[in-house]
């Protein structure tokens, strides 16, 4: 805050605010304070809060003696005294004169009361005259100003407005407009010499009540009364400066004013105030220029609320106190002049407005002091001569503000308050409308500046609220949008590049939208208003249609000119009538901020913001020539290359640029000018810095918008431009500061994100061209800006749309690498620690994916090969990159804890183990499958060591379900796999048979350890297969040993117990499968020749009997397998008998089947086994019956009758009939048997 010119202390807050008659009291502090008292009767509410007080304590006024010459000026006469303030340092004593932006010193100084605490801002002088305009002919001019809800009032003399545009030229429209308004010729009018003479006589009453020696002696005055006249008169050569009006002897305030000075056009530069700068506002000019330009100068600031409205004042009015009288005003009246009702509504007004319960009147006759007389400040207004209503007084300022707050609506305007001298007509004119019409240049207006450095400075105000309240931010919208409305960018581009970049910071592009915050315009005000324009004007349409009746004001009249009035108060009588004038603007605004729920849309705002900021700063620097040419419209190609042919060098020299520019900031100040022709510190230094990283941050956030949209050229084309800002932001900038590095590392983060999305998804790369392609202008004039600065090449390499899957693997790894690079760094190793969990887990994520690249193309090779006779050198290689990311990923999965994603990297070392296997598979000559060899165990154990290792490390299967459930498949898969192949391919030639057979048990018991029967999940069928099939090839190996087995009667008995057992389980997972009728049909006839066999080696025709009917009782539950062939036949058959379906099914393999998951080959296959096993079964089981020595019982007799049919059946059945005639036949013939024999329809038979 500018201090006061005098020699001030500020007042400090009273012990008893309630207190109606005390003054302020003072020390010796010169600073902001608050002091409150509430005065008044039970008519009117008044209190007074002191905001600043530059006076020093009121001391006792010396009472003069009778007969004091007042004509005689006192010793001390017009030397500066802080009890007067600067009313004392002129001749001219309580003169009307004023600043014409006195309202605006006080609106910069006290800037948290602007725009929404505050109803009017003003001199006292002018509130005095707008609540004296019923009783008062003389002519009234007033300029105001709208910000927010608060008005600013200030005293406009167009009188000597138009003496300064007779030098200048400007503002001869309104000479013009004016002089036809009044309809007579302007001219100055003179001051009498009587007026000149009051003044003189009160400054040296002043002076005298000061000096406490009575009577002085008298001195010679200083001026004549020509000198004072002329020194009056005389004015600055430049305008604006103060005005001077010429207000009739009845309307003479006399409080005293402050000297006049005059302001430069250049005031506002101090004025715009610095924010604070962890605010991220920017800074705009030095707080020492502040003393330049427009200061606030009054005496003391007062918050005053009369009534409902709410004002802060500025007074110059000498208060003196001490002993019985804490706080009294002087007056100085002459003896033979009544005191009138506007003098007395002065001293009234005055009082209350200072907290003066008092007020001291010294009579004069012709200068010669007679008397002093104590009067009350509730006694005021019922003086002799002078007598109101203070009620009538409180009524004129309601309507008066009503008036003003509805009319005077747009932010940035200049409106015009103003009565003729001798008319009870009172008009509102907008002069920035009418300086439009007459096509003038906005800067002409001298208000036009003030104004748009205050909006600013009310902007900057809120938006530190607005950290804490989103609710400002339409009100901080509005604020700059008119400012910028107001300003010339080639006169003032600081002003106007700030303004934008806090339009940018309104939309906090990092932060989620809250739940109600999809507001759009259509529920808040204009740029211009705070209110409904479509709500307002059915009001105004209303008041104008019923103006006869309520007295309100009309936009239309009679009079001359009128239509050029916003608005008329017809007749200044209206404003003491109650509530005559009612506003019909909204007097506490609530602005919607226009947030979209759309992030692209919200980017883009911001982008124009930061592009209208650069724009600013670009055409402030004057270096044009050294500039690089470049055309703005013309656009910058985003190239894009096919890296597959890039040579290694050049890949690799790309990145240790991305590395140097990433991980290496600059920590030196820069002391050179920029490319540019920028100054270091400058202003545009500065704001180039704040709007390059404001615009890198809104292209990130629209890179990751499309990254979520699965737009992944788009996204890539953002992430670019962000980075081209970022680059730019490192060219200007001297150190990184460490927020900076983080949001760097962001980027490159996504960056990574994006490569890596565009590897995934190869299929859709023209789209995506397409997409990287496009440009908007807006862009193409952002990066014309950069390119200003830097030629933005420092990331390329990152950002380049590759056509090479791996090539963009590369890439994205070396963003995450630059990234993780960045947060280990000095400046953020102690900040980021979430941020690089994630960065390593992004890491770990790029090495899995690469190490899943090399091996898919290492099995890709493989499978290529025509002989798979030797491991190439080009496999290996694969294997060797492929098995380094999975280890490099392993460890960055390690180092943040994330035991599942490091079981599923092991889990993937396990496959490439076992695709290193498979590539060590033995051939032979013919090409036909060689033994097991060591390095295919070798690669399977070492799977097997992997997948355990990932089971391990998962614990328990409650942690990560889906990762448990995919490794123990695999690990049963290995086992399974391993064992197949041991016993498929069985290595003879190096091991014994017994060992072999030992192993295929071992891992063929751990495969079926690891099959989850009992989980119910997707993959259950599955497991049920594989345990069905690890039971049959048990079986069937055990089988085989008792066949071969010969001397060790033990060692039989144990195989065939082992091989009984493992079919009937084998029988029973098969037939709970339901779709799996051959393979159920194979373990069967298996199991009905391994019963054969032991019957061929009986010799008791008993025993052999017995075993028949046995084998007969397995191959009875044949029928399930033959019924689930017969129905999936059946369906194929009904499918093949729809007419769309017949084409396809000539052209369709017989040999294959037609149906998924039945092998007709396989079927007949099985076919061709089973009945000559059925038929020698049935003719051996015949003859043994009928042999039989001892006498059939009845059962015998039926039982053999049903084999001798099913026989006879069964052999004449024609061979060549169709398959599902057959089918059906076999399961009517095992039928039949079922029923015979009593067999459960489970069909296990019990070994």
């Amino acid at each position: 805050m500018s201090a006061s010119t005098g020699d001030g202390e500020p007042c400090i807050r009273l012990d008893n605010a309630k207190e109606e008659v005390s003054g302020p009291t003072c020390t010796g502090d010169n600073s902001k304070h608050e002091s409150a008292i509430c005065s008044g009767s039970s008519e009117i509410k008044s209190r007074a809060v002191v905001k600043y007080c530059a006076a020093p304590p009121p001391t006792s006024y010396a009472l003069l003696q009778e007969k004091t010459d007042l004509k005689l000026p006192p010793a001390n006469w017009l030397r500066e005294n802080p009890q007067l303030g600067t009313a004392g340092t002129t001749i001219l004593g309580s003169s009307s004169k004023s600043k014409p932006f006195s309202s605006f010193g006080m609106a910069y100084e006290f800037i948290d009361c602007i725009g929404d605490d505050v109803d009017v801002v003003s001199d006292s002088e002018n509130i005095k005259k707008l609540l004296k305009i019923p009783y008062s002919k003389s002519h009234l001019s007033m300029a105001v100003h709208r910000v927010g809800r608060t008005l600013l009032l200030d005293e406009l003399d167009i009188q000597e407005l138009f003496m300064r545009s007779s030098q200048t030229g400007d503002w001869t429209w309104l000479k013009e407009f004016y002089q036809r308004l009044i309809d007579q010729k302007w001219q100055r009018k003179k001051k009498s010499k009587e007026h000149w003479y009051q003044k003189a006589i009160l400054s040296k009453f002043l002076y005298y009540s000061i000096n406490g020696n009575g009577a002085a002696e008298p001195q010679s005055d200083g001026l004549n009364e020509g000198e004072e006249e002329s020194g009056a008169e005389e004015f600055s050569s430049s305008w604006p400066t103060a005005f001077t009006s010429t207000t009739s002897n009845a309307e003479e305030s006399e409080a005293p004013k402050q000297e006049s000075v005059t302001v430069d056009s250049s005031f506002a530069l101090g004025q715009v105030t610095s924010v604070p700068k962890e605010q991220n506002l920017p800074t705009i000019f030095n707080e020492g220029e502040s003393g330049q330009g427009l200061r606030n100068d009054f005496v003391r600031n007062i918050m005053w609320t009369f009534e409902d409205i709410h004002m802060l004042v500025g007074s110059n009015m000498p208060i003196f106190g001490g002993g019985r009288y804490p706080a009294v005003s002087l007056r100085l009246r002459d003896n033979n002049k009544p005191i009138n009702i506007l003098t007395g509504i002065d001293y009234w007004l005055d009082n209350l407005m200072c907290n003066v319960p008092e007020l001291v009147m010294c009579f004069h006759v012709n200068g010669i002091v007679q008397k002093y007389e104590m009067i009350k400040t509730e006694d005021i207004p019922h003086l002799e001569n002078s007598t109101f209503s203070t009620r009538v007084v409180k009524d004129i300022a309601q309507n008066v503000l009503s008036f003003l707050k509805s009319n005077c609506t747009k932010e940035g305007h200049t409106y015009w308050l103003f009565k003729a001298s001798g008319s009870d007509i009172v008009k509102l004119y907008d002069l920035t409308t009418l300086c439009e019409e007459a096509e003038e240049e906005k800067y002409q207006n001298p208000f036009t500046l003030p104004v748009a450095v205050l909006l600013y400075k009310v902007a900057s105000n809120l938006m530190l609220k607005a950290r804490q309240n989103r609710k400002h931010y339409g009100t901080i919208r509005t604020l700059l949008l008119n400012c910028v409305k107001l300003l010339d960018q080639d006169r003032h581009p600081q002003i106007i590049a700030s303004a934008h970049y806090m339009l940018s910071e309104l939309f906090q592009l990092d932060e989620p939208l809250e739940e109600d915050g999809g507001e759009s315009l259509r529920a808040g005000g204009s740029e211009d208003s705070y209110s409904d324009e479509d709500r307002e004007e059915e009001e105004e349409e209303d008041l104008t249609e019923d103006s006869d009746d309520n007295g309100s004001y009309s936009n239309c009249s009679s009079l001359q000119d009128d239509s050029k009035a916003v608005a008329v108060i017809r007749s200044v009588g209206e404003l003491s009538v109650p509530e005559k004038y009612r506003s019909t603007h909204q007097i506490r605004p609530s602005c919607a901020f226009p947030v979209s729920q759309d992030k692209e849309e919200r980017c883009r705002l911001v982008l124009s913001y930061v592009l209208k900021g650069l724009k600013a700063v670009d055409g402030s620097i004057k270096k044009e020539s050294d500039l690089p040419a470049a055309d703005p419209n013309t656009p910058i190609p985003l190239k894009y290359e096919d890296r597959s042919a890039t040579g290694a060098c050049a890949t690799e020299k790309g990145i240790s640029l991305l590395l140097e520019r990433a991980a290496g900031p600059l920590q030196g100040d820069q002391k050179h000018t920029t490319r540019s022709g920028m100054i270091p510190g400058s202003w545009q230094h500065h704001m180039k810095l704040k709007l390059f990283f404001k615009a890198s941050k809104a292209y990130y956030v629209l890179s990751d918008a499309a990254t979520n949209l699965l737009k992944y050229g788009r996204a890539l084309r953002y992430i670019k431009l962000s980075l081209q800002c970022y680059d730019a932001y490192c060219s200007v900038s001297g150190t990184l500061h460490p927020h900076v590095l983080v949001f760097h590392s962001q980027c490159l983060s996504l960056c990574g994100d994006i490569q890596l999305m565009l590897a995934q998804n190869a299929n859709n790369r023209a789209a995506y061209l397409e997409e990287y392609s496009y440009q908007t202008k807006e862009d193409q004039e952002i990066l014309h800006s950069l390119h200003r600065e830097s030629s933005c090449q420092a990331f390329s390499m990152a950002t380049d749309l590759a056509m090479d899957p791996e090539y963009q693997l590369f890439v994205s790894s070396k963003c995450y690498e630059a990234a993780y690079e960045l947060l280990v760094s000095e400046p953020l190793k102690d900040l980021t620690s979430d941020q690089l969990s994630q960065v390593l887990k992004r890491l770990g994520n790029i090495r899995n994916e690469m190490g899943v690249y090399y091996m898919n193309q290492a099995a890709a090779m493989q499978a290529e090969k025509e002989v798979k006779k030797s491991v190439s050198a080009a496999e290996q290689e694969m294997w060797k990159k492929s098995f380094g990311f999975f280890e490099k990923g392993m460890k960055d999965f390690e180092a943040i804890g994330d035991s599942t994603n490091t079981a599923l990297l092991l889990c993937n070392t396990g496959r490439l183990m076992r695709i290193c296997a498979q590539a060590h598979c033995n051939l032979s000559g013919d090409e036909s499958r060689g033994e097991f060899s060591p390095e295919e165990a070798l690669y399977y154990n070492k799977a097997i060591d992997y997948y355990l290792q990932a089971m391990k490390a998962l614990a328990s299967r409650e942690k990560h379900s889906a990762v448990w459930d995919s490794v123990n498949w695999e690990l049963s898969t290995t086992y399974f796999t391993l064992a197949t192949l041991l016993q498929d391919y069985a290595p003879v030639s190096r091991k014994a048979q017994e060992q072999i057979e030992r192993e295929v048990t071992e891992a063929m018991m751990k495969s079926l350890k690891y099959c989850d029967l009992q989980t119910d999940s997707a993959r259950q069928p599955l497991y049920q297969y594989r345990a069905a099939t690890i039971h049959h090839r048990l079986a069937s190996m055990y089988h085989s040993c008792f066949r071969n087995q010969v001397g060790d009667e033990h060692l039989r008995k144990q195989h065939r117990s082992l091989a009984e057992l493992h079919y009937s389980k084998a029988v029973s997972l098969f037939l709970s499968l339901k779709d799996a009728p051959c393979e159920l049909l194979r373990t069967l006839l298996e199991r009905v020749a391994f019963a054969e066999f032991t019957m061929a080696g009986q010799n008791s025709s008993t025993a052999k009997l017995k075993s028949l009917t046995g084998a007969i009782e397995i191959m009875t539950e044949t029928r399930h397998a033959f019924q689930l062939i017969h129905k999936e036949l059946q369906e194929e058959q009904t499918e093949l008998n729809e007419p769309d379906a017949a084409e396809s099914a000539e052209s369709s393999d017989v040999a294959n089947g037609p149906m998924a998951g039945l092998n007709l080959q396989e079927v007949m296959k099985l076919i061709g086994v089973f009945e000559p096993s059925f038929s020698f079964l049935l003719l051996q089981v015949i003859k043994l019956m009928t042999t039989a020595k001892r006498k059939p019982s009845n059962k015998d007799e039926e039982l053999l009758k049903t084999y001798k049919n099913v026989y006879s059946k069964l052999l004449r059945a024609e061979k060549n009939a169709p398959l599902v005639s057959r089918v059906e036949l076999y399961v009517e013939l095992l039928q039949q048997l079922t029923q015979r024999t009593g067999s459960d329809d489970t069909g296990t038979r019990k070994p």
